[in-house]
């Protein structure tokens, strides 16, 4: 084996897990993460708030973790004009 060979096996182990399963959370797992209560998710999910999870069997629901993580981080950035809630008055300053 050639020191080419060697560094290019080198960059293929350093690459991100593309090809590997995606790490996949239950809903208690998922409620661990979230503050938030069961309807709260599954009314959240059903509105298209949060990421659908996927059904792997008749009664097993799963979610991806890296669909959650994402979710977060797009929550993490605070919008000062979201709406308060549904049927509430704007705040007048």
């Amino acid at each position: 084996m050639t020191v080419a060979n060697r560094q290019e096996v080198g960059t293929e182990d350093v690459a991100p897990d593309k090809f590997g399963p995606r790490r996949m959370l239950n809903e208690a797992q998922v409620l661990a993460l979230i503050p938030v209560s069961r309807t709260t998710l599954h009314r959240m999910t059903r509105t298209g708030r949060f990421p659908k999870g996927t059904y792997v069997s008749a009664n097993r629901k799963l979610w991806f973790a890296d669909e959650v993580a994402t979710w977060q981080n797009a929550v993490d950035q605070f919008n000062p004009n979201r709406g308060r809630g549904k049927g509430r008055r704007q705040r007048i300053a």
